[in-house]
């Protein structure tokens, strides 16, 4: 594919380098030797496209082969998309929109429905088609004294993993687990190690390794977390930071927040990316002390192939609508469709009937992981009511037990 002057093709593992280098300049980036290997190890096993000025490398996009689970406890492709830069010189000159033409087509090839990525500037991929799949949360809680919880704290023993064993009896659980929400990654052993349980934090040299503790056996659920000791002179308390809480239920999750409240020499608790229909907000028995600092869009999701997608998740209710979908960047998904979905069956087809809705592929990828209700888009004008109460037959259809939720940034 040729973008004027610019030409756009497979990125060789030999110019691996010269990725990087365009990346870390676009990033305002200098990682350290250990991140630079880690980085160019997980280049090797990620399909690459390179753009070229000449034999310039001018932008550069590459897509983790991941999968991921959708509504229902389904399972998809779905490549995650990293690294994307273009550099300075090369800005609104199409480079940007020719690499992203190139991986949808790659992804129509592939039978890869669904494309997602962390946004570092979201006003950008808006523009094609991505839309907010999952939000997130940070959560602080004053720690300097008990944690007061309106659930009692599961009895069962908790226990301190080594982290290098840690995969090994955490990775099961969390896969059998993390069906529960939409938007959550398949894990391999070289993501725990390399991405969740890494040795240091380049944000925050004070921090600890990772801890890791346990909660019973057969396991129940595990937290991940790191402390810092506090500073006398500025009478700032120790701090817990805790990367990951996984539990079976809300006595469990009692069980293991009051354990990380309760760390000796520590004042303060943060937790960042958490689902916004944490239990923990609901069992929390003083919102004073469990307080919500922060909400943002996680995982953006882009549908590939919309019948694909759509087939692919569970119902919850009959639905029988026509929807009109706007996609200007992949003409196939395009048009007028009856979808015809129930717990026992789906059918998305085109149609010349009038539209019962009309969506733009943004806001249509938002309403699939279930993160924003079809009505709440229809209220901000984004989405198109033709028929009374659409949206929230549509809504019924949609409806998971629990909202969707990713924590692993990439």
């Amino acid at each position: 594919m040729t973008v004027r002057s610019v030409q756009i093709r497979e990125l060789p593992a030999s110019d691996i380098e010269r990725a990087l280098a365009l990346a870390y300049l676009v990033f305002h980036e200098s990682p350290g030797d250990e991140r630079r290997r880690h980085h160019r190890e997980t280049l090797v096993d990620c399909p690459r496209i390179g753009a070229y000025d000449g034999e310039d490398l001018v932008g550069f996009a590459a897509a983790h082969p991941f999968s991921v689970s959708v509504p229902g406890g389904g399972e998809l492709p779905c490549p995650g998309l990293t690294f994307v830069s273009v550099a300075p010189t090369h800005r609104r000159r199409g480079v940007f929109a020719g690499m992203m033409d190139e991986l949808f087509a790659r992804c129509a090839r592939e039978g890869a429905p669904l494309v997602a990525l962390w946004a570092s500037e979201s006003s950008i991929y808006g523009r094609f088609g991505f839309g907010p799949g999952a939000y997130g949360t940070s959560v602080r809680i004053d720690s300097r004294q008990p944690l007061a919880l309106r659930a009692t704290p599961d009895p069962r023993p908790l226990r301190l993993v080594d982290p290098d064993s840690a995969p090994a009896l955490l990775g099961p659980y969390f896969e059998r687990t993390r069906a529960r929400r939409a938007g959550r990654q398949a894990r391999t052993e070289a993501w725990w190690r390399k991405e969740l349980l890494v040795e240091k934090d380049e944000g925050d040299d004070a921090l600890s390794p990772p801890r890791v503790v346990a909660l019973g056996d057969p396991l129940a659920g595990y937290a991940v977390y790191r402390t810092k000791p506090g500073d006398e002179d500025t009478r700032t308390p120790g701090l817990v930071q805790v990367d990951e809480v996984e539990a079976d239920g809300p006595g469990e999750a009692a069980a293991l927040w009051s354990y990380l409240s309760a760390i000796d020499l520590t004042g303060t608790v943060r937790a960042w990316g958490r689902p916004v229909d944490d239990v923990l907000l609901l069992i929390a028995a003083d919102r004073d002390q469990v307080r919500v600092t922060e909400s943002f869009p996680s995982l953006w999701v882009r549908l590939v192939d919309v019948r694909a997608a759509l087939a692919a998740r569970s119902w919850a209710a009959p639905v029988d609508l026509v929807l009109a979908v706007r996609d200007e960047r992949v003409p196939a998904n395009a048009g007028r469709f009856r979808l015809i979905a129930s717990p026992d069956g789906f059918s998305y087809a085109p149609t010349g009937d009038d539209p019962d809705l009309s969506f733009d592929a943004r806001d249509l990828a938002t309403a699939y992981m279930g993160a924003t209700p079809v009505r709440s888009l229809v209220r901000a004008g984004l989405v198109g009511e033709h028929k009374p109460d659409a949206a929230s037959m549509l809504d019924a259809a949609l409806y998971t037990d629990l909202l969707p939720h990713t924590l692993d940034e990439f």
